[in-house]
This record gives structure tokens, C-alpha cells and sequence, in this order.
């Protein structure tokens, strides 16, 4: 049996899932992929994960970086594992580019000849949002693309880390202006 639990987020709300003792899943609701790894049978329930999870969100959204992560089980194929474990050493307030994680997997030898557009959509089918930062991902040429929750989500959460936003460019190749 798996679990679910709301929050209420500044910028839009989420669900967790959990198998009653660790994060199975964190996405904003609606987002592409929403939920694809919950199981059909689940039930709202208080958990201490959920409890856990809460208290990381809290100091996420007040702007400070959180010192802890709740426990976690990916739930997902051996290459999106290597993937979003890559992504929870992506420094809070910084990015990273789908070619760099590409290069660090061919790096570790576990999977040779990775193409970023690979690295792309393991980061899109990214199952717990925000504790694995896959929005701190962006292109090449240092465009905002590829967030399954939305663009203005991904320019939140950059933008709540501080994170310089200056250099990186709509998808069209147009700067984004931020005051």
C-alpha cells in the first residue's frame, strides 16, 4: 500500500507518496507525469516521512537551503536512478547542463555513450521534484527548458535559490529579464 499527502507550496500545490517509510514521490499537482509512479491503490495518511518531508519544504520555501533529506526510494529503471542521484549533487543556487550529467554518467563507466537528450528525459520523468533538483537543469546554451512543472515554476525555484539567472536564455535564444 502506498500514501499520499498534501502541501500547500507558494508556488502551487504538491503531493507526496510515500510506502509508509520513505519519499516515493513529490510533484506539483498537474505537472507532466504527475503521480506516474504511485500505485493505483493508495490512501491519505499522516506519516512521519510526510512530517519530515514538510519541515524540508518549510525551510525550502522560507529561502534557506535545508541541512537534511528525508528518506527516499526511487522508484524507477537503473539509468533514471544514476541520473537523479547526479542531480542531488547539483549545489543548491547553481546549475547544470544535460550534457555535463551525460559526461559524468559516461565518466563512471556504468553507462557509456549517454546523449544528453537520454539525460532529458530521465530528468523529466524525475519522480521526487524539488528534494532531487532537476529544475537547477538547463540547456547547452544555457536556455530554461525541460521542466515538467512548467517554465514559471522552474524561474521560481531558481529564483527562490538565488541562483544568477542573468546568463540563461529562453529556449528561442531571447534573454529573460528579471528584476
Amino acid at each position: 500500500m502506498e500514501y499520499v499527502h498534501h502541501y500547500r507550496s507558494p508556488l502551487g500545490a504538491l503531493t507526496m507518496a510515500s510506502d509508509g517509510n520513505a519519499l516515493t514521490g513529490l510533484w506539483f499537482d498537474g505537472q507532466r507525469y504527475f503521480a506516474d509512479t504511485l500505485d493505483g491503490r493508495h490512501e491519505e495518511r499522516a506519516l512521519p516521512v510526510f512530517e519530515r518531508t514538510e519541515r524540508w519544504l518549510d525551510l525550502y520555501f522560507s529561502g534557506r537551503e535545508p541541512d537534511f533529506t528525508p528518506p527516499l526510494v526511487m522508484k524507477t529503471t537503473p539509468f533514471r536512478r544514476a541520473v537523479w542521484e547526479l542531480l542531488l549533487t547539483v549545489p543548491y543556487g547553481r546549475t547544470t547542463t544535460y550534457g555535463a550529467l551525460a559526461a559524468r554518467l559516461e565518466k563512471q563507466g556504468v553507462f557509456p555513450r549517454v546523449a544528453p537528450i537520454a539525460v532529458g528525459g530521465a530528468v523529466a520523468h524525475n519522480a521526487l521534484s524539488l528534494i532531487v533538483p532537476c529544475h537547477r537543469v538547463v540547456g547547452a546554451d544555457g536556455s530554461l527548458i525541460g521542466y515538467a512543472a512548467g517554465l514559471d515554476k522552474k524561474i521560481g525555484l531558481l529564483t527562490l535559490e538565488k541562483a544568477d539567472l542573468k546568463p540563461l536564455l529562453f529556449s528561442d535564444g531571447a534573454p529573460h529579464l528579471f528584476r
